[in-house]
């Protein structure tokens, strides 16, 4: 028994020497690989000694899978092996084999390894991964470490053959974005994790996992030999792959176990690590500290890998996919390429500046287009030295900006892509300053580029009817804006010259005016932007800090805001930014302390109560007028309107408000204690649609888990095409439906129809067995010479109570409820649909709720059966 302690000293001996040398080493970046390289060929040679103690037949393996796997290991990182049997061989009917297979894992950890093993035939390893591709992922990085060597190959070639390259690339994508959403689509945060962050080594490894099992290569420079990367790109990946690597080992080192992330407590001893000193003040600015200095490295880093990625995971889809990928022409200097923009050259950027940014503009301006192309995000890169100060100053680049900031839809995601393609740092140089910095303090998560661009998120949602349910009062209040342009520059400027010494928000209001000045902003709302940017933290002070019972606090402010407009802007503006900080800091106490300043300073200033926001009151006013020429019951319409949110009134106009209250206002129910919902009624009333084309459809009925795909079923089977649907869940527990239904027996017989639709409706909503099948739609001659590459993504909200399910995909009869089934079968409440049919392209958004949102592994399954159901034909 004296031999596995000497194993155990002799093990730890080297590996203690090797991370001794490395420590030594400093910052050297480019010999990373090398150790970690050593520290698997350490592991893997106590391994060989072990297996032979245990004496196994000659006809097993031992294999390393997972990440070390792939032959590399970091310090403290988990030993993944599988010990690989013959088929037909079980332990569990073989009890010396069994007995044998513990002694040798518990002799692993004797001798110092902290493995994590499986025990499978090669049959058992094809079940598993078919079913998960968890294991998938894991045996694809298989390496024989001993034993047989044909059982091996065998092995791989049958895995290598069960393997679907599309199935596994579009599961790698959904669990990347899964992981993205998790640390909020950011590398910027502030203890960000430099293995499982976005930018961080995980995206790495998930090209190389997509590119091995397509067989376009297992490495860098085979990528490169097969057309996927530039040589300059495999340079940049190798140099922030190292540097990642490095991060990553170091922590390692400096933690004395496995630690990921770059948490507050180990950053200046890992940036001490690579020689960075904190700087001395100099009387006028902050000290810099050193880990500010290894941090904005950090990100920079993560920020290069992040565009890389993306170009690489473009390439490779495009290439295992190219039926989807049909060019359609934009304009002279673009084309829609399944979804992407794609430019005509790679050069048009350096031929014509003025395309970068219009890039952007039509990004925003061109429904379904949902990103850049490969080969756009890859000219983008090359063109970064044509963003100069010469590029800033020109007239129509200035135009073109200021277009995309007065853009109605479509303002946070441009910004974003604009920040992550570094095209907002070159063109407004006071942004460039704020990426990758740091913030000190309690409540900031983010870095500085980061939280600005929260906070301009924010804002933005204020005027999405699919947020009202978020924050209802600033929905109100932002209903009634007319210029949002305005806030989301305050949002844009309002942190710009943090790091910079003095005051930030003096400074930032400075900024602001000149960048008002350049583009030609109104001197009004010049004024006002550089108001809320001066003020951004006068408001959140006051409301925690002053006695907001006392009459002269409220003067002052009021005297300070001077009126509505300013009250109103600073409050929204306000909002969004404690929002923006962390998922943490917002809570119900600081949202009364917000909402109680604003309504007392707005009495102060004799404006008027703001119950709800001018246009949805214009909205409701409108409806009152229907009603009464109706001859409606005066206040007939209370009962209803009382159930019934901010986001009904936005997404609905007077002519379908008034419509609902008479066809609905008499039959407005509280559910009684006891009740049933099959006690309960159900009213369906169609009508030809205001819009001149097809049937108008309502549907008011006790809400239910699959009541929406039950209602789409019908109009299935019964030969109707949904253009549109607008769905609402009232508080009295009712569903308030509205959908736009075409057929090709309208208009000629459309009384008949709405009898109908009428009659059968009620009825098949009260059938409770399981869904019908959906019809074979098909398919138009468009669609199958140009498809369309189907598209999910789920959002969280604030709260990761509600999600934002968003499809898209080529259109085709009976998709609506093809979706719907998938909802339905999983269990999830519908609280609102937004349903837009382009021609033949389907842009769908969903509020959803339901256990299984809480749940990863569902949240794949969920994106995985729609993306079946989208790509079906």
């Amino acid at each position: 028994m004296s031999e596995l302690p000497a194993l155990r000293e002799a093990y730890r001996q080297k590996k203690a020497d090797l991370l001794d040398s490395a420590e030594r080493s400093g910052a050297a970046v480019r010999g990373v690989h090398t150790v970690l390289r050593q520290l698997a060929r350490l592991a893997d040679e106590l391994l060989q000694r072990l297996w032979l103690r245990a004496g196994f037949p000659e006809h097993f393996a031992l294999l390393a899978v997972g990440g070390f796997g792939r032959g590399e290991l970091f310090p403290h990182s988990d030993i993944d092996v599988l010990l690989l049997l013959p088929d037909g061989t079980s332990p569990d009917a073989d009890e010396a084999l069994r007995l044998r297979l513990e002694g040798f894992i518990g002799s692993c950890w004797d001798a110092g390894l902290e493995i994590g093993s499986s025990v499978r035939t090669a049959r058992d390893c094809l079940d598993e991964a078919a079913k998960d591709v968890t294991v998938q992922t894991s045996l694809l990085e298989a390496r024989r470490i001993v034993g047989d060597a044909a059982l091996f190959h065998r092995f791989r070639r049958a895995f290598r053959e069960a393997l679907d390259p599309r199935a596994f690339f579009t599961a790698k994508m959904l669990e990347l974005r899964q992981r993205h959403h998790k640390f909020e689509d950011t590398p910027y945060s502030l203890e960000p994790n430099c293995k499982e962050s976005p930018g961080g080594l995980r995206d790495l490894q998930a090209i190389l996992w997509v590119s091995t099992a397509a067989g376009y290569g297992e490495n860098w420079d085979a990528l490169a030999h097969n057309g996927l990367a530039t040589a300059h790109e495999v340079r940049q990946i190798k140099r922030n792959e190292a540097l990642l690597s490095l991060i990553r080992l170091r922590l390692h080192l400096i933690a004395k176990r496995r630690e990921d992330r770059l948490v507050f407590d180990l950053q200046t001893a890992v940036a001490e690590s690579f020689g960075y000193r904190g700087q001395a003040p100099d009387g006028s600015r902050l000290a810099r500290r050193a880990s500010e200095a290894l941090m904005r490295r950090y990100y920079w880093a993560a920020k290069a890998v992040t565009q890389l990625s993306q170009i690489l995971l473009l390439n490779i889809g495009e290439r295992l996919n190219p039926s989807t990928h049909a060019l359609i022409p934009i304009n002279e200097r673009f084309f829609e390429k399944a979804g992407m923009i794609e430019v005509v050259s790679d050069e048009l950027y350096h031929r014509e500046p003025h395309a970068i940014l219009e890039t952007f503009l039509l990004y925003q301006t061109h429904l379904g287009l949902r990103g850049l192309s490969a080969r756009t995000l890859r000219a983008l890169y090359n063109a970064r030295d044509v963003m100069d100060a010469a590029f800033r100053r020109d007239p129509v680049n200035r135009a073109t900006f200021l277009r995309i900031l007065q853009q109605p839809v479509g303002i946070t995601h441009a910004m974003r892509l604009m920040n992550q393609t570094s095209v907002l740092g070159r063109y407004l140089r006071v942004f460039r300053h704020t990426v990758g910095q740091m913030q000190h303090d309690l409540f900031h998560v983010y870095t500085v580029d980061q939280h600005i661009l929260m906070v301009l998120r924010n804002v933005r949602r204020f005027f999405m009817a699919e947020h009202a349910h978020e924050y209802p009062f600033c929905s109100q209040l932002a209903a009634d804006w007319d210029k949002p342009w305005i806030l989301y520059v305050a949002a844009l400027f309002h942190d710009i010259a943090k790091g910079r010494g003095g005051d930030h928000s003096e400074l930032g209001a400075r900024d602001a005016r000149q960048f008002c000045a350049d583009h030609g902003i109104a001197q009004d709302d010049t004024d006002l932007i550089a108001f809320l940017v001066e003020q951004h933290l006068s408001m959140s002070h006051i409301a925690q800090k002053a006695d907001l019972s006392d009459p002269a606090v409220i003067a002052a402010f009021a005297r300070r805001m001077g009126d509505e407009r300013h009250l109103t802007a600073l409050y929204l503006l306000t909002v969004a930014d404690i929002r923006g900080t962390s998922p943490k800091v917002w809570n119900a106490w600081k949202g009364k302390l917000l909402e109680d300043l604003y309504r007392a300073t707005l009495r102060a200033l004799g404006g008027r109560a703001p119950g709800g926001a001018a246009e949805i009151e214009a909205r409701k006013r409108d409806a009152l007028v229907l009603l009464a020429l109706h001859a409606e019951p005066h206040e007939a319409h209370r009962r209803l309107w009382d159930t019934l949110d901010v986001g009904y009134f936005m997404r609905h106009d007077a002519v379908d408000i008034a419509w609902h209250a008479r066809q609905l206002s008499r039959h407005v129910e509280s559910p009684a204690a006891g009740e049933r919902p099959a006690d309960r009624r159900c009213i369906v009333r169609a009508r030809l649609s205001p819009l001149g084309e097809g049937l108008q459809v309502l549907v008011y009925t006790p809400d239910a888990p699959d009541l929406f795909a039950r209602i789409c079923g019908y109009f299935d089977q019964a030969g109707f095409s949904i253009l549109d649907a607008k769905v609402h869940t009232a508080s009295n527990g009712y569903a308030l439906d509205t959908f736009q239904v075409v057929t090709s027996a309208l208009p000629e017989h459309y009384r008949e129809l709405v009898s109908m639709v009428e009659a059968e409706l009620p009825a098949a909503l009260q059938q409770t067995g399981p869904l019908p099948a959906p019809s074979r739609g098909r398919v138009s001659r468009r669609v199958k010479s140009f498809p369309i590459a189907p598209r999910v993504e789920l959002h969280p909200d604030e709260r990761a109570q509600r999600w934002l399910l968003s499809v898209s995909a080529s259109d085709r009869a009976g998709l609506l409820y093809s979706i719907a089934r998938v909802l339905a079968k999983h269990k999830l409440n519908l609280q609102l649909a937004k349903v837009s049919t382009l021609g033949e392209r389907v842009e769908d958004t969903f509020l959803i709720d339901g256990p299984a949102l809480q749940r990863n592994r569902a949240q794949i399954e969920i994106e995985t059966e729609l993306l079946e159901v989208l790509a079906a034909h």
